[in-house]
């Protein structure tokens, strides 16, 4: 039998154990809510799916696209994160367009690293921030953090323990799985570490418009000299619900964006070019429609939180993102995050990620995302209150 040495590098996934039991339950009939996977549920707004209709007639835009992104749509970018965030981007050399974040930060770790070199991941993490550096090769330390944690003192102890010296530190705020959020001192102590420590940076910015009570996320660009040492990944997937299209950006440092543009000029051709011009239509017309997607994400958090405080289960409101990372009830955390979830699937009807799938220090969380109407989310609760209290 064949054995091929970049597979063997990863691990079983997690996620697979409660995903097959969901499947089993579904063939056999059984109701699932399923709060598992962060697959948006809202459709996209009328306004970009008419423009993707529109271009889709024009057998112009059936060719090959450019594999970096048609000059429209990296000027959208530019121009979003000018009228966001005050942040000045050349649109010709500091934007590339991804098919997607989780692809443009594989390719990056793919230009970026070889065998040898040591990244720097939190635990827990959204998983292909660890593990496109270890399809790449690379050797991947994690770095807790949470309650109780400093994360700078981690991180510098990390580094102190470390040989040879870490190349690369990925993080990402508002943060998937655990909804952590911060603010632009944060980039800025970031942006010190990194020059102190000779180290280069990659900032997930996937929820940046999906903040709540009165939060507003920063970019890690708007950081003083961030673009020195870094670059930023921003998604379409959440903002405008364009989960299944497939576009995002890497934007900042000159030199990190065009060895990602010349490794996709390699890999790809680029998006279906309507695609790329509805993006752009997205970005910049009107953003109601942000602002809604938003609001409904916000109810359906208020909707679970709410929820589980009937049902026992105290989880703190999180500020941000399409998730609810809640610990799992005392009387339960020995259990361990993938029996937990197996529990509330066999006995509540209700699917959720397990916390191991993002990292050993995720095992006494699990992870709800918020991809299911109002009406559905209050059945989920009713499950899991019969759950956590034992009935039949």
């Amino acid at each position: 039998m064949h054995k091929f040495a970049r597979m063997e590098r990863l691990p079983p996934y997690v996620f697979a154990v409660v995903n097959e039991l969901k499947m089993q339950m579904r063939r056999q009939g059984v109701d699932i809510v399923d709060l598992g996977m962060g697959n948006p549920d809202i459709p996209t707004p009328k306004h970009i799916v008419d423009k993707l209709t529109e271009a889709s007639q024009k057998g112009v835009n059936h060719r090959y696209s450019a594999s970096k992104g048609i000059p429209g749509l990296r000027l959208a970018m530019a121009n979003w994160y000018l009228r966001r965030f005050g942040v000045e981007l050349d649109a010709d050399s500091e934007v590339v367009v991804t098919m997607g974040a989780k692809e443009g930060l594989a390719h990056l770790a793919l230009a970026m690293l070889q065998p040898g070199d040591v990244v720097f991941a939190t635990d827990p993490a959204y998983p292909i921030h660890p593990y496109a550096s270890i399809i790449s090769g690379a050797d991947v330390r994690r770095i807790p953090f949470g309650k109780g944690r400093d994360f700078f003192e981690d991180l510098l102890a990390a580094t102190k323990q470390t040989w040879p010296q870490p190349k690369l530190l990925i993080i990402s705020y508002p943060q998937n799985p655990t909804a952590e959020v911060v603010e632009l001192e944060f980039f800025d102590k970031i942006v010190a570490f990194c020059k102190d420590h000779n180290m280069l940076c990659i900032h997930d910015f996937a929820y940046a418009d999906l903040c709540f009570d009165g939060y507003k996320a920063p970019s890690f660009l708007q950081a003083k000299g961030a673009k020195d040492v870094g670059v930023e990944f921003f998604s379409m997937s959440k903002s405008y619900s364009m989960a299944g299209w497939r576009v995002g950006f890497c934007c900042g440092n000159k030199e990190i964006v065009q060895a990602l543009t010349r490794i996709k000029s390699y890999l790809d051709y680029g998006i279906f070019q309507p695609i790329q011009i509805a993006a752009a239509v997205a970005l910049n017309g009107p953003q109601d429609c942000v602002t809604e997607i938003c609001d409904i994400y916000r109810d359906r958090r208020d909707a679970l939180i709410e929820g589980l405080e009937r049902a026992g289960w105290i989880v703190p409101p999180p500020k941000a993102t399409m998730f609810v990372w809640a610990q799992i009830p005392e009387e339960f955390r020995h259990m361990g995050s993938v029996e937990f979830s197996k529990m509330l699937l066999k006995e509540g009807h209700v699917a959720v990620s397990p916390g191991l799938g993002f990292g050993h220090f995720g095992d006494d969380h699990v992870r709800f995302a918020l991809v299911e109407n109002r009406h559905r989310i209050n059945q989920a609760v009713r499950g899991i209150k019969k759950a956590l209290s034992g009935e039949s």
